[in-house]
């Protein structure tokens, strides 16, 4: 089914697969936009907010997940109407949303201008792009013609761009780009749709997840990345899924695999891996996790990264995502574009 170019074209009818192979081009487009955009210098920034909702969120939480250990401003991703109470002047706030109408970033953004928060707003236009307009912000313009979820190198990256811009992001990592655009480019070659189910890794992992709930770990940077494995499910693959985070679930979430034979035997498991850059702890919690995991559970699946730095290892796990959340829901004989409950959920605000 999964090679049946004919059938895929009918069930994905927007082309969502088609708009995931822009995903490397949309990194270095966004290197171009930003090269052109007015942003000026910043030196006082206490903390930074990142603040959105659903796919312009989740780049939030990459960015958090790829500066940890570079940056020394923290980073907090705001996913409600208000902002923190401490937010205030030396706050940078990044207003993400990509349709620009977004009513909870909206609000946040208005509370951000009151207390005075320095502020780059990412959207493809709208409200967003008039506030902004209006009050003399700076706006970043992002192309149309893509659902959220596929615009994330957009978002993600234009966030990135502009830290390095305004003077905030000083550790080079220009080399770190350029290798998350080759590799991405490299892994659009094996897992495309045109790539047959033998030799293409996502269709291979969408087979296996089919007809039970995948359960993702993720650990350290890679914690971000379970979690857009899990909305990804939700969104493109119209199914439950959840995700957690090693080693928290450790404490709390392995008591309930060992101890709940007739829902475990229901789930996928998936781990996100990377012998490189685990520590010995961090390798045995995985290694006893699988272990558990192959007698509970229906499947158990490891993906190992691919990559030398950071930014690159945390693409490559995510495109992959990316693509076995579609090809899961042409298995399942679903459009992966249309959310049509999210659409009746707005509605029924746009009544109050």
């Amino acid at each position: 089914m999964l090679d049946d170019l004919e059938l895929i074209n009918k069930i994905d009818r927007s082309d969502m697969l088609g708009k995931l192979e822009n995903f490397p081009d949309q990194i270095k487009e966004t290197e171009e936009i930003i090269d052109k955009t007015y942003l000026e210098k910043l030196y006082k920034i206490d903390n930074i907010i990142v603040s959105g909702m659903g796919g312009s969120a989740i780049s939030g939480d990459i960015l958090q997940g790829f500066l940890r250990n570079k940056f020394k401003i923290p980073i907090f991703v705001n996913r409600q109407y208000e902002l923190p109470k401490w937010a205030n002047k030396n706050t940078l706030l990044f207003s993400q949303s990509y349709s620009g109408n977004t009513e909870e970033t909206l609000n946040a953004f208005k509370q951000g201008y009151q207390k005075k928060c320095k502020i780059i707003a990412i959207s493809s236009g709208g409200k967003l792009e008039e506030f902004c307009k209006k009050r003399n912000i700076p706006h970043i313009k992002i192309p149309t013609g893509f659902q959220p979820r596929a615009a994330t190198a957009y978002v993600l990256f234009s966030a990135v761009f502009s830290l390095k811009k305004v003077g905030l992001l000083t550790e080079n990592i220009n080399s770190e780009i350029q290798e998350t655009i080759t590799l991405m480019k490299e892994t659009r070659e094996n897992i495309k749709k045109d790539v047959s189910s033998e030799e293409n890794i996502s269709k291979q992992l969408a087979k296996k997840i089919h007809g039970t709930t995948p359960q993702i770990y993720g650990w350290g940077f890679f914690t971000p990345i379970a979690k857009r494995w899990s909305q990804q499910f939700n969104e493109n693959s119209k199914i439950i899924s959840r995700y957690e985070e090693v080693p928290e679930c450790n404490h709390n979430d392995i008591v309930g695999w060992s101890m709940n034979p007739e829902a475990s035997k229901n789930f996928t498991c998936i781990l996100l891996r990377d012998k490189k850059t685990e520590t010995v702890y961090m390798s045995k919690r995985l290694d006893f996790m699988k272990k558990l995991f192959e007698d509970v559970a229906h499947n158990v699946i490891e993906l190992q990264a691919e990559g030398k730095k950071t930014l690159a290892k945390m693409m490559y796990t995510m495109y992959v995502g990316d693509y076995v959340s579609c090809y899961l829901a042409i298995l399942r004989k679903t459009d992966p574009t249309p959310v049509n409950i999210i659409s009746d959920l707005k509605e029924e605000l746009s009544k109050i």
